[in-house]
């Protein structure tokens, strides 16, 4: 509790309790030298159902004057002084709007803004706003229309389950559902909980910056609006700052270039055409999957063979659905407790623990199963972590890969042969497309690219005639949008300054030095499916709010001691792992000049959450909690 704090005084809080690895050491013996074995994802991308955008559409907006004040919530006691608080702005340009005062603004409307802003308006009766530079609700979902998109996340738990009536009456239509369901369901929560009349479209941050005259955030956008708010919360996505490599000649193309990360809202017709795929990651590999069989040719240039896993995507039976919302909480409550937060039940042996007979039958099932997260975390608990276990797995897809490509040359181009070690990729057909007839390989790590023609694209092999180059290079990810902000802490310290080694937040949730700052699924946070940690997340950070405001608690930040600790945490575990041996763009890899850095919290979500529900159980253990101090009228 905040009591006994006198005006002025501050209270430091500090370490750190350990944590194993959520993944087995890789001993000789394959036993386990840690408490747990196991580990945690990510996510992507997805498309339509008929049937939920007429749900979605049930609910049209209130008017966006009316406020939405259920009578049974229960509204934080906000400290006297808000009402009487000078405001002083950091810049000294007097003929910009004067600024709006808000209890709390959230960066983003996806996932994490639109659960935070649930929590902020419809639990804590808060004056909030969210802000999101696109002209509707989605966040990297918006963005991502392209052909294949999905997510690679059972549907049915990559969702909100803070309430059982949205669950059931939200029918997924597919195990992995594609981008414009998930974005419609997303536009269904914006209606329902009555989101949108607080949620400003089409609008950039500029700046946020923390004023310590008045211990709030200066925020400043592209339209000239300014903000003044207590809390600053970021929702801003790990995978949204679209990464494009650029290459010489790219203006005489007379063709058209796309990128996967911010695709045309209209569609486009590919019959017939000629079509460069740049990049076989997760989306590289949804797109060719997708296109393959429309176009009349397809050239992936492919710098790194991927494992990739049959997704074995299907329709879903609503009865399934209304199983799961029956028994929501403890399911959930299983899901958060899982080291991936996915559906599937985590693998509880090694691989080097069962004969190779039975290992086999293992990988067969969960290659008819379907799911990368599955096949590598629920087969076995060592794959990440044991380098025979890690080479058995490999072995068997690659062996499956030699099963469907039948063609000599492009089986060795896409046939992987270094660790199994970065995101675990599962496709609709990838393999069956790389086979055809009017797909080529183009190995642009033997061949680079040299430049764009009028014609196409020029490798040191030579050139290859195109009508459309799609750019599927990803993001510059987890910290991209952080840095592309000018977020500005204490004593005029930048964001982008304060990481310049790599990111650093205790909890992945507050950097020191950026106090009322929160960062949802921010780095380096948990390694998992998004949705449900992000919910769980929401649901902390509005706790901590209400805390500070409940208790006369002016500023909540961080402490140096506390974000080194859980930055020494977080490299001690994934130390512990063999993603750690290879570059990929969790570390930075893809992005020339970024310093290779320990992006997440690798040691499971359950872990995870102990973690934060000691440090709040403490009284916000690791953080600094600064009281209010009188101020002149």
């Amino acid at each position: 509790m905040a009591t006994g704090l006198s005006s002025g005084s501050r209270r430091e809080r500090g370490e750190l309790g350990g944590c194993d690895c959520i993944w087995r050491q890789g001993a000789s013996s394959g036993r386990s030298t840690s408490r747990s074995a196991k580990f945690g994802p990510l996510r992507q991308f997805n498309g339509a159902a008929t049937a939920n955008l007429a749900v979605a559409r049930q609910r049209p907006c209130r008017p966006t004057a009316a406020r939405n004040r259920p009578s049974d919530r229960r509204p934080c006691r906000r400290a006297e002084i808000d009402s009487q608080e000078e405001y002083a702005v950091s810049t000294t340009e007097t003929a910009k709007k004067e600024p709006q005062k808000l209890d709390a603004i959230v960066f983003g409307a996806g996932f994490a803004g639109l659960a935070m802003l649930h929590k902020l308006q419809n639990s804590l009766g808060l004056n909030a706003r969210v802000i999101d530079k696109a002209d509707g609700v989605g966040g990297t979902w918006h963005w991502n229309r392209y052909p294949g998109a999905r997510s690679d996340t059972e549907s049915w738990v990559y969702c909100y389950s803070f309430d059982p009536t949205l669950y059931r009456e939200w029918k997924w239509t597919e195990r992995y559902p594609r981008e414009s369901e998930i974005r419609a369901y997303l536009e269904h929560v914006a209606d329902r909980f009555d989101l949108r009349k607080n949620i400003i479209f089409s609008t950039a941050v500029l700046s946020a910056h923390f004023n310590e005259k008045t211990s709030r955030w200066d925020i400043e956008t592209d339209k000239g609006d300014r903000f003044s708010a207590r809390f600053l919360i970021t929702g801003l996505g790990i995978l949204s700052a679209p990464n494009k490599p650029p290459f010489p000649g790219e203006e005489r193309f007379k063709g058209q270039v796309l990128h996967t990360a911010r695709w045309p809202h209209e569609p486009i017709d590919f019959a017939g055409k000629r079509v460069g795929v740049i990049g076989n990651g997760s989306t590289g590999v949804q797109v060719v999957s997708e296109l393959a069989a429309t176009v009349e040719h397809l050239t992936l240039f492919q710098r790194t063979p991927q494992y990739s896993v049959p997704a074995q995507n299907h329709p879903l039976d609503p009865q399934f659905l209304d199983g799961i919302a029956d028994s929501l909480e403890p399911y959930f409550d299983r899901v958060r407790k899982s080291a991936t937060v996915f559906a599937f039940e985590d693998a509880k042996v090694g691989a080097m623990e069962v004969s190779a007979e039975e290992r086999e039958r293992v990988f067969e099932k969960a290659w008819r199963d379907g799911g990368g997260f599955n096949f590598m975390f629920g087969t076995f608990n060592d794959i990440a972590v044991n380098r025979e276990s890690n080479a058995a797995a490999a072995d068997f897809i690659r062996r499956k890969i030699a099963q469907i490509v039948t063609d000599p040359a492009k089986l060795e181009a896409v046939t992987p042969t270094d660790l199994y070690a970065r995101r675990p990729l599962c496709d609709n057909g990838y393999y069956q497309a790389i086979n055809r007839s009017n797909v080529t390989v183009a190995n642009i790590r033997q061949n680079p690219i040299i430049e764009f023609t009028e014609k196409g694209v020029r490798t040191s092999a030579g050139e290859v005639e195109l009508d459309y180059v799609i750019f599927a290079t990803g993001f510059d990810a987890v910290t991209g949008n952080f840095t592309r902000i000018d977020f500005q802490g204490r004593n005029g310290v930048k964001m982008k300054d304060h990481w310049a080694q790599g990111p650093r937040a205790f909890l992945g949730l507050s950097a020191a030095g950026f106090p009322n700052m929160f960062s949802l699924y921010g780095p380096p946070g948990p390694f998992t499916n998004q949705p449900p940690a992000i919910e769980w997340q929401a649901e902390w950070v509005s706790q901590a709010i209400k805390y500070a405001i409940d208790n006369g608690i002016e500023t909540i930040e961080a402490t140096p001691e506390a974000e080194q600790a859980w930055l020494d945490e977080c490299k001690r575990i994934e130390e512990m792992t063999l993603f750690h041996k290879i570059d990929w763009w969790v570390s930075g890899a893809n992005i020339p000049g970024k310093v290779k850095a320990v992006s997440f919290y690798m040691g499971g979500f359950g872990e995870y959450m102990k973690h934060a529900e000691l440090c709040a159980s403490q009284e916000y253990k690791g953080y600094t909690l600064s009281p209010a101090k009188a101020r002149a009228a």
